[in-house]
């Protein structure tokens, strides 16, 4: 171990570097990253530290930005930071942390910072009933080629999970030779690059199929804008997929908070109450941590609550 004699702003540059390469975080990650230690720098700056070395940051300091964060007020909206919010920066600031113990670098451990115990509790899971989806995934037009489209992506998000990048990052290569296949496993690079596998049930698939055979184009990209075609690729883009289901769930009239990660959230709470194991939804929603996926069990709580009301143990034993 040694002592460095940069301060902690000049090390955050190679901090991202290590998050790409040797963590493999996506790049929205380690923009996050950038943007939740910048509120840190911005405060050591403030308090007049900005030439703070690694072994220099002191228990204090850290309790000091701690008291910062749940006090800061945002300029414009004039509300404080919620706890979820608070604890995204500390994350950050303990991820660095870690990151100066795995290159020897002098400084504080990172479980020297503490996160809100009741953070997660902010949290909360929205997701769509049955109902609810069935209404969502029959709202397009399918006499039109967009709505044959529209239908394919939203039958697509229900069924396998996607998150939205993933969705659009696919290509008509992988769909090849359908015909005869009921269903499908595909193989995806997820969040942080780390590749699992998808499942497209027979009636998400037979959508596909459908879709594909409006397409005359060589565009490579699965899903496409059915704009003028210029010389770049056609490709959807997160964005208009997230316009594209806000348009069907107003049409459909259900919930206004549903996106196309909503989908995502339903997919994996149905499964719950099938009784799927929580170790294989992990696996077919990509999360690394099984703690990300628990949070699924605060949602079905109420559910299974509400069936052994219905149906309680020992209803017909006599008093």
């Amino acid at each position: 171990m040694n002592n460095s004699d940069k301060p902690i702003s000049k090390h955050i540059p190679d901090f991202l570097d290590y998050c790409e390469i040797e963590k493999g975080l996506s790049d929205n990650t380690q923009k996050n990253y950038s943007r939740y230690l910048k509120k840190f720098t911005d405060w050591l700056k403030a308090v007049r530290k900005e030439s703070l070395k690694p072994h220099e940051l002191t228990p204090d300091d850290i309790w000091a930005y701690r008291l910062f964060l749940a006090r800061f007020k945002d300029p414009v909206s004039g509300k404080i930071l919620s706890k979820l919010t608070q604890n995204y920066y500390l994350i950050a600031l303990r991820s660095l942390l870690s990151y100066f113990a795995d290159k020897d670098i002098i400084s504080l451990p990172a479980d020297k910072i503490q996160l809100p115990k009741d953070a997660r509790k902010e949290k909360t899971v929205k997701f769509l009933t049955l109902e609810q989806v069935e209404k969502l995934l029959m709202a397009p037009n399918i006499e039109n080629t967009t709505g044959i489209r529209d239908r394919a992506i939203l039958e697509s998000l229900f069924s396998t999970g996607l998150r939205i990048a993933e969705l659009t990052a696919l290509n008509r290569e992988q769909f090849k030779s359908l015909e005869a296949k009921k269903d499908l496993e595909l193989g995806v690079i997820g969040k942080g690059k780390h590749p699992r596998t998808v499942y497209f049930s027979e009636r998400a698939l037979n959508w596909v199929k459908k879709y594909l055979k409006t397409r005359d184009d060589d565009d490579k990209a699965l899903f496409i804008h059915y704009r003028a075609k210029t010389s770049s690729e056609s490709r959807l883009t997160p964005r208009s997929v997230e316009r594209m289901v806000k348009k069907y769930a107003t049409l459909a009239n259900i919930p206004f908070f549903t996106t196309p990660h909503t989908l995502r959230h339903s997919m994996a709470t149905d499964l719950l109450n099938q009784g799927v194991d929580l170790r294989l939804i992990q696996e077919f929603l990509g999360h690394r941590n099984i703690a990300t996926t628990q949070i699924y069990t605060h949602v079905t709580s109420k559910h299974l609550r509400d069936i052994h009301r219905k149906y309680p143990s020992g209803k017909n034993l006599k008093d």
